[in-house]
């Protein structure tokens, strides 16, 4: 899609790994240091449509920024895995992309509940 911002990125967008079928980067709009964006090459919208071939490139881009990111810093304790899909679940870039983020002791007063905070009343239960 020649206006997809992630089938054009800018120069200055420094890919931190790739394979066959997906890159990784850092997000330009982090939720904490080293927040990683996976996505497909291939300009897809929506994580449904994937090929199972890019789904396990995808995957295994998270397991080595994962495993990259626990050695490079200690303080990491934890990690959100998340994918918008659909503008009613907050997708705003509509081209696949996995959100690798890292989590840190007390980075927030009470994570109980994680990624149900997406619908901040239901985070806690």
């Amino acid at each position: 899609m020649s206006e997809c911002i992630f089938c054009n990125l800018p120069e200055d967008k420094k890919i931190i790994d790739s394979n066959n079928h997906a890159l990784a980067f850092y997000d330009g709009y982090p939720v904490t240091k080293y927040h990683t964006l996976i996505i497909p090459k291939r300009h897809v919208a929506d994580y449904f449509d994937l090929e199972k071939i890019e789904i396990d490139a995808i995957n295994n881009l998270l397991q080595t920024q994962k495993n990259r990111l626990l050695e490079m810093d200690q303080t990491i304790t934890g990690f959100n895995i998340g994918i918008n899909i659909g503008e009613d679940a907050g997708q705003s870039i509509f081209h696949v992309h996995i959100h690798l983020i890292p989590r840190r002791y007390g980075d927030m007063k009470n994570p109980k509940g994680g990624v149900r905070g997406v619908i901040s009343e239901k985070q806690k239960y």
